[in-house]
């Protein structure tokens, strides 16, 4: 990996960790379309720079986190099922999934077909939790066994936190910040772990590249948070279904 391809890697996690297209699956397919083998210095970079998208949010809803205990209790309580299964699968996830694209674009595709499917039939009640303070407890819970389904690269985290929470009774921008400030210690937990794991290995030039993209990662996800928020008062999750199941087909059928 050089300096050009640190950013590269940092503006594609920017632009896709919060919608629901899986910035994982993108950096795996970015790092293929580059020719880069995933090593154990890439999955990490892949996982570290995911926590300077996640900065974006805290920059954006500290008020949220740090001022009001009552929405900090239900982020820790959602991020709790993510937490144990994330623990008890992590070398699976690293050593098997991490190193497989058909993976990837087997998720894309089939979770392309789930976005769309879901929007025709999905209809929001007139009683939807529209206060995140307001979630049930056991809701929750069951929104953190949503996003744990994304461990599976390709998925999405946000994709699975927001459908889980329109399934169980959230307006959709509800449950889309929700999804934000749930991202907060799920990548900082993965971040940390996968540091402690393997930052003994790696040479300062490789930790430069890490800033460089964790930076570029952070700005771009500023960008890409303010636009799903406008994005979805006039639009439905149709048109990124649509993108996952092109960019399988593209990568199945045309990128060798």
């Amino acid at each position: 990996m050089n300096l050009i391809q640190a950013l590269i890697f940092g503006i594609v996690e920017g632009i896709t960790e919060f919608l629901p297209i899986s910035s994982t699956g993108h950096l795996m397919l970015t790092a293929r379309v580059m020719g880069l083998t995933q090593t154990e210095f890439l999955k990490t970079f892949e996982i570290v720079i995911q926590f300077g998208a996640i900065l974006s949010v805290i920059v954006l809803y500290w008020r949220s986190i740090l001022l009001n205990l009552n929405i900090l209790k239900r982020v820790i309580i959602a991020f709790i099922p993510t937490a144990v299964l994330g623990l008890v699968f992590y070398k699976i996830i690293k050593q098997f999934l991490m190193k497989s694209e058909q993976v990837v674009l087997w998720s894309m595709f089939i979770g392309g077909i789930c976005l769309i499917v879901f929007e025709f039939i999905h209809r929001e009640k007139d009683d939807a939790i529209e206060d995140i303070g307001l979630i049930p407890y056991g809701t929750l819970l069951i929104i953190g066994l949503f996003q744990s389904i994304a461990m599976v690269p390709g998925v999405s985290r946000s994709a699975a936190t927001i459908i889980g929470g329109l399934i169980l009774g959230l307006r959709r921008k509800t449950i889309v910040e929700f999804s934000f400030l749930l991202a907060i210690p799920t990548m900082l937990a993965a971040t940390t772990l996968d540091l402690y794991k393997n930052i003994g290995q790696f040479s300062i030039s490789q930790i430069n590249f890490l800033s460089a993209g964790f930076v570029f990662s952070f700005i771009f996800a500023l960008l890409s948070v303010k636009f799903l928020l406008n994005f979805i008062k006039q639009h439905t999750f149709i048109s990124f279904g649509v993108y996952r199941i092109i960019l399988a087909l593209v990568f199945w059928f045309l990128v060798k």
